[in-house]
């Protein structure tokens, strides 16, 4: 069983930069779920949760430097 990422750690561009692959893996996977039966049927929802987090993490950060400025 593979770890969470854990978004906290991450720099700025490499939040941006998984929220790059992540967007353009849940497209792929939806277009190629439309052919096909899926292999994994679950894979959206992880795709989805992991892009939700990276933006709460970017959003967090957002909101940390309004109040410090």
């Amino acid at each position: 069983m593979t770890k969470k990422i854990t978004m906290t750690t991450k720099t700025d561009a490499e939040l941006v930069k998984i929220l790059a692959d992540t967007r353009v893996a849940l497209r792929t996977e939806r277009f190629s779920a439309a052919g096909s039966r899926a292999k994994e049927s679950n894979a959206p929802r992880k795709l989805r949760a992991t892009i939700a987090r990276a933006l709460t993490e970017q959003r967090a950060r957002e909101l940390a430097v309004g109040k410090t400025a």
